[in-house]
């Protein structure tokens, strides 16, 4: 048996509970878990959220996270992995705010040695993103990006990368503080959506940028805003809904502007990789880990207070990561963090 986090119904409270230690199959792989974060994507999978396959319940959320493989099934992946620390999303049999988390050998990445599992922990859904959206900003020859929900994580990942690939990028946020954070980080050119010329604002910077792809992490009535300002020929990328609403769009700002929509899950992004391809973005996110691509932690809390640590988030997304230990032993915290519970200097 096992302690984990379950969730009984949408938006339900959080129970910590003794659950059997699933088994590996072929091809899969069962990790003893350090640590995971909080992240929004999880936030949104609490709330109900789901892309495609209906949820059942009860279920244990958490979406990545970082341990050692304890046992393999059947497969040559697998039983490589085997010993090994590892970086790891989860699959449909369960998620990673568990004490052991069962998945597939694909969805692991074998770490480097300087890599911490703290970091690890938090590898994958930001990471990833940010080196994807970049390739396709750079494979597609666009002159500069919009960021939205530029003070996340995430959108400081899009920031120090474009920094290094001299993309430019329109960063939009909703809040003052968030305006004054990504100046902090190096942004230029910031907007604030709450602000009454927002629209203006956005305007003028298209006019001095030219930007022609948008990243639309917001849905709701932000993506028709956004439409509205694109140069024509933009592609805007849909690749989450933070508001919690569906994309709101005119057909005839769309048909007018010649605009393309594309959607974009990390998922289906991992899944059209060879393992060369997913071996070459392993080394080069783990090479980034420590600068570009380093997650900033909030406060690192016991697993069994995942509720509370869903409280705290909430109350400020952007202070940085809460991370759920599971195994204090095996985290061996200290190259990230001066004590396991305490709160990270940032």
């Amino acid at each position: 048996m096992m302690r984990a986090i379950q969730q009984d119904e949408p938006r339900g409270t959080l129970s910590w509970r003794e659950v059997p230690v699933p088994q590996p199959q072929a091809g899969e792989v069962l990790v003893r878990v350090a640590a995971a974060p909080i992240n929004p994507s999880d936030l949104g999978s609490l709330s109900g959220l789901t892309y495609g396959t209906p949820r059942s319940y009860p279920f244990i959320p958490g979406v990545e996270g970082s341990g050692v493989v304890v046992a393999a099934g059947q497969s040559w992946l697998a039983r490589f992995l085997k010993g090994k620390r590892v970086a790891c999303t989860a699959a449909r049999s369960g998620g990673t705010w568990a004490e052991y988390m069962l998945t597939s050998a694909r969805l692991c990445l074998p770490l480097r040695q300087h890599v911490s599992l703290e970091q690890a922990a938090m590898l994958l859904v930001n990471p990833l993103t940010a080196v994807a959206i970049m390739d396709i900003a750079r494979r597609g020859k666009h002159s500069a990006i919009v960021s939205t929900a530029a003070a996340s994580a995430l959108g400081g990942m899009l920031l120090a990368l474009g920094r290094r690939y001299r993309v430019p990028i329109v960063h939009i946020v909703r809040r003052q503080d968030q305006v004054d954070l990504v100046h902090v980080r190096g942004g230029e050119v910031v907007v604030n959506s709450s602000e009454p010329g927002f629209g203006e604002h956005l305007r003028e910077a298209v006019e001095r940028y030219h930007p022609t792809l948008w990243l639309d992490a917001i849905g709701g009535p932000m993506t028709q805003q956004l439409a509205e300002a694109a140069p024509y020929g933009s592609t805007i990328l849909l690749y989450s809904r933070l508001s919690g609403q569906p994309s709101v769009i005119d057909p005839g700002t769309a048909l007018i502007k010649n605009l393309r929509f594309e959607g974009w899950l990390l998922a289906n992004w991992a899944r059209e990789k060879t393992l060369l391809e997913a071996l070459r973005i392993s080394r080069q996110v783990q090479s980034l880990v420590s600068s570009d691509l380093r997650s900033p932690v909030n406060q690192c809390i016991p697993l069994s207070e995942a509720q509370q640590g869903v409280e705290r988030y909430l109350e400020s997304m952007t202070a940085g990561k809460i991370l759920l230990v599971a195994n204090p032993g095996e985290v061996g915290l200290g190259s990230e963090t001066p004590e396991v519970f305490e709160t990270i200097p940032r």
